[in-house]
């Protein structure tokens, strides 16, 4: 609901909001894991508007910022490491930011009115429909493998791996998270999303990058 904008822009719309509701708390909700990518990872997912959310939350003065990650392996697609997302995670863990995992289980009320919330959007939003959104409920109902739901998803040439893990959802300390981009200077005045991307581009292009590593099966 918010219009796509540099940090600068996203950072002031979070403001006016915690200021104009007198917020407690904000929960950042990622459907899939980049948002735990650094910057220094073989791959970063789509990151600009992941992480101008970030840090404008990081901004707030508010009791309680968290971040969760929902989506495990959906990512793959847009070349992020599902190791570096695990070595990321461990890391967190090691600055007691690591809040632990849940399961997205059907017969729980909340998760239920949220499968059918999900389905009506997915239904009132023809050759429009979220895969991310598709991918996680068909996780949560016990769908596997290769398992097209949408028909965005029916003609891919990609092959699908719906499983459990992407049903999970993963907590964070948000400040924790925000503090661990490496580029964030580089960005934190950045007035368009092509600033932001330009900006971690060349951020990119003079570091070492940690190479691709599969995970051990």
């Amino acid at each position: 609901m918010i219009r796509k904008g540099g940090t600068k822009a996203v950072r002031a719309s979070y403001r006016w909001l915690a200021e104009e509701w007198g917020i407690d708390g904000v929960v950042l909700v990622d459907g899939g894991t980049d948002l735990l990518m650094t910057g220094d990872e073989s791959g970063l997912g789509t990151p600009v508007e992941d992480v101008t959310s970030l840090l404008a939350a990081q901004a707030l003065d508010v009791p309680v910022k968290l971040v969760a990650c929902v989506g495990f392996g959906i990512d793959a697609h847009h070349g992020v490491c599902h190791a570096h997302f695990l070595e990321n995670v461990a890391a967190l863990a090691k600055l007691s930011a690591y809040h632990g995992v849940f399961a997205l289980t059907p017969g729980i009320r909340a998760v239920d009115e949220w499968l059918d919330a999900v389905a009506h959007v997915q239904r009132h939003t023809p050759g429009r429909e979220s895969i991310v959104c598709a991918s996680i409920t068909d996780a949560a109902r016990g769908e596997f493998g290769d398992h097209r739901s949408v028909p965005r998803t029916r003609d891919a040439e990609d092959e699908l791996f719906i499983n459990p893990l992407m049903s999970m959802v993963w907590g964070f300390d948000l400040d924790a998270v925000a503090g661990r981009v490496l580029y964030r200077k580089e960005i934190e005045e950045a007035a368009t999303p092509y600033e932001v991307a330009a900006a971690i581009e060349a951020f990119r292009d003079r570091i070492a990058l940690r190479p691709w590593r599969a995970i051990p099966g």
